[in-house]
């Protein structure tokens, strides 16, 4: 996907998630969790969800962040926030 820009949420946030963990290859499914991705600890989780934050111009209330076990119900959410 090189050159172009994504179309679609999903697209934007798995080029978004790339970019973040400096992870070109990395590819975004409903099931993911941090633990599959090197780097994605604790700390870079709470940094990625205010980067999200910033870049969709979304927030997250505490209940919804304690929702994001898995890439799906991050996108669901954030989704819902958007009206995608």
């Amino acid at each position: 996907m090189t050159g172009l820009l994504p179309t679609t949420l999903h697209d934007r946030l798995q080029e978004f998630i790339r970019t973040f963990f400096d992870q070109d290859e990395l590819v975004l499914t409903d099931d993911l969790i941090p633990a599959d991705v090197p780097g994605w600890d604790s700390i870079a989780h709470v940094n990625l969800v205010f980067s999200i934050e910033e870049e969709f111009r979304v927030q997250f209330s505490d209940s919804e962040l304690e929702t994001f076990s898995t890439v799906g119900a991050l996108e669901r959410t954030l989704r819902r926030k958007l009206g995608d």
